[in-house]
């Protein structure tokens, strides 16, 4: 084969890789940690299955603890049974694992879910004079996000009368969940009933075959899955590598366009500031930096911090510092204009006063002011649009660790990034270049003169109601 034939037929793979449907994540995100129970009054016991699904990340972090996956079951059923209560007319009834069954499921990016079944169960219970009143929660994982659910199903000559929760699960015990429920998850971790219990024993849970057991849930392919898979590819060789690089910068790019990452407030600052294009490209560079470095400090603390913080609770944050970044930048701008209005003076950009008839003291102090003030709001709104990093770029640093590929996995992120900025970056350039042909139309000067104050609050408004929409997720 030519070295042409072997260079298109290594793009057709790559890309192929990149775009494949089976690149798959867990369907709640990376960050989630799942679970399930279902409450079966059993002849005269109660049985609970818990069912517990992790996404990527956190399996990530317990297997860098685990000693055994079987030790990990074990201390983990006697764990779950702590922290579920079931009481029967207010009397708390202690739970006992009866048997366990766990597997790692394949993930994205090469790294692996986590499925654990427990089945647990009371002692007997004698009959009433009546139905029993039946009140259970499940208090595991509290804080984390994910899908929660609880269903009461009785079996044997058991009779359940009344429930809150119903008797079928709608995600099939965490195996499928509805697509039109990914958005807004069951948080479901309380159940009362009344009960009247048999007089002999009843079936026992069983637990899902191993089969079963260790196939991945329902998956959806995520927008840049593609970018993620690159990093499991098993022969990497330098062709690959390169041409991995530029399907990696096409994500990033892509990444860009998907809802968030400030690109309305990126148009609206450079034309509220009249940016020019070293302004937009600066701003791609910040984008860069800002993004990989957050990346990186995400996966320092899902490593090293992991006691003390999980790295989900950490993104409300820095939801919350760039909506306030740009509250700032917004607040920032507004303000110049208003100096503008009130001078009568214009807030073009430095070149565009060379020609005018300042004397040099008040020259040289306004640019120096609007210099120094520009280069700050391309600061905060840079480090805004790239202070998120993005999940998928977590899982494949997180990958490349797992997969000893830490120098390949750094470069896919950086290419990640740079695409991104890219992106960002061109948005930018079409607002500054829309704004110079705005600026050679007169339209009696109106529209040239409102434009970079309408600029001004529709960033402030924008970065108003990202906050109001960051704030209730951090209390």
């Amino acid at each position: 084969m030519s070295r042409v034939k072997r260079l298109v037929a290594l793009i057709v793979a790559v890309v192929a890789l990149a775009l494949a449907a089976t690149a798959s994540a867990h369907p709640l995100g990376n960050f989630t940690i799942n679970h399930y129970s279902r409450v079966q009054p059993s002849g005269d016991r109660i049985y609970v299955l818990y069912v517990l699904d992790m996404a990527e990340i956190p399996t990530f972090r317990a297997r860098q603890t685990m000693t055994s996956l079987g030790g990990y079951a074990s201390a983990t059923s006697r764990e779950v049974a702590g922290e579920l209560q079931l009481a029967v007319d207010g009397k708390r009834l202690s739970l006992t694992p009866v048997k366990h069954a766990i597997a790692l499921p394949p993930g994205i990016g090469g790294l692996k879910t986590l499925r654990l079944e427990v089945v647990l169960r009371t002692g007997r219970i004698a009959p009433g004079k009546g139905p029993l009143d039946l009140s259970y929660r499940d208090s595991t994982f509290a804080g984390r996000i994910g899908w929660k659910e609880v269903v009461v199903a009785p079996a044997g000559d058991a009779q359940v009368t009344s429930s809150s929760a119903p008797s079928q699960s709608i995600s099939h015990e965490l195996l499928a969940y509805p697509k039109n429920l990914l958005q807004s998850p069951s948080d479901v971790t309380t159940a009362k009933a009344t009960l009247e219990p048999g007089t002999s024993a009843g079936p026992i849970p069983q637990l899902s075959s191993r089969s079963a057991l260790a196939q991945r849930v329902t998956v959806r392919t995520p927008p840049d899955g593609g970018f993620a898979k690159l990093i499991a590819r098993k022969n990497v060789g330098p062709g690959f590598v390169l041409v991995s690089l530029l399907v990696a910068l096409f994500w990033g790019a892509a990444h860009a366009f998907s809802p968030g990452h400030g690109k309305a407030i990126v148009a609206g600052y450079l034309v509220g500031t009249r940016g020019r294009i070293r302004d937009a490209v600066l701003l791609g560079l910040i984008v860069t930096v800002t993004h990989t470095s957050g990346v990186f400090a995400l996966g320092g603390v899902t490593l090293l911090l992991s006691a003390f913080i999980v790295p989900e609770q950490l993104y409300p944050w820095l939801n919350l510092a760039s909506a306030l970044l740009v509250v700032g930048v917004g607040l920032t701008i507004l303000r110049w204009r208003l100096r503008v209005w009130r001078r009568g003076t214009s807030l073009a950009p430095a070149h565009e006063h060379e020609h005018h008839e300042h004397g040099p003291h008040d020259h040289h102090g306004h640019d120096h002011t609007h210099a120094t003030g520009r280069h700050a709001g391309l600061l905060g709104i840079g480090i805004s649009a790239g202070i998120i990093p993005c999940p998928t770029a977590l899982v494949v640093l997180l990958a490349a660790i797992s997969l000893q590929r830490v120098g390949y996995g750094l470069l896919l992120i950086l290419a990640f990034s740079v695409g991104l900025a890219v992106a960002v970056t061109s948005i930018g350039l079409v607002a500054v270049l829309a704004r110079r042909t705005f600026s050679r139309v007169s339209f009696d000067g109106a529209v040239v003169r409102v434009l970079p104050a309408v600029s001004a609050v529709v960033v402030l408004a924008l970065g108003v109601a990202m906050t109001l929409r960051a704030v209730p997720r951090v209390l």
